[in-house]
């Protein structure tokens, strides 16, 4: 298994938001400190803003914050958001499983029981949890 390179992003950019509190931050800074193209992240920003983890303000005072406290954001909520829209195997596609396999295939129930609980132990972290008390990871994410 891999994560997508939207979903480290945005795990990224939640971090930073969360290590800075009470600070409009810039997608440039986000971008600098977390290696990333301003355009790429301009996708994730937009995506992660519908979906309301991150409230985004335009203008020149303008940048982002989290929509919401940091301890209300579960990891799984967002690795679901970014990772769910593609299947992870063929045979979760729905319509488009040409598997030849698939009418006596077991490897699907155990894939799925192994999603459930990558997930659910997903569901159990917050982004506070990973940035709260992690003074290494709030160094390299504070801006000064």
């Amino acid at each position: 298994m891999r994560l997508t390179t939207r979903t480290n992003l945005a795990m990224r950019t939640l971090m930073f938001c969360a290590a800075n509190p009470g600070r409009t931050v810039r997608k440039a800074e986000v971008a600098e400190i977390c290696n990333a193209s301003e355009n790429h992240l301009a996708q994730v920003i937009h995506l992660l803003a519908q979906k309301k983890f991150l409230r985004t303000l335009r203008g020149r005072a303008g940048g982002l914050t989290l929509g919401r406290p940091a301890e209300s954001i579960k990891v799984g909520e967002v690795f679901r958001e970014f990772e769910s829209v593609l299947p992870f195997t063929e045979c979760f596609a729905g319509g488009g499983n040409a598997c030849p396999l698939v009418g006596a295939c077991r490897l699907k129930c155990v894939l799925a029981d192994a999603l459930s609980a990558f997930y659910e132990q997903l569901d159990r972290v917050s982004v506070a949890d990973l940035v709260t008390g992690n003074t290494e990871l709030e160094d390299l994410l504070r801006v000064a």
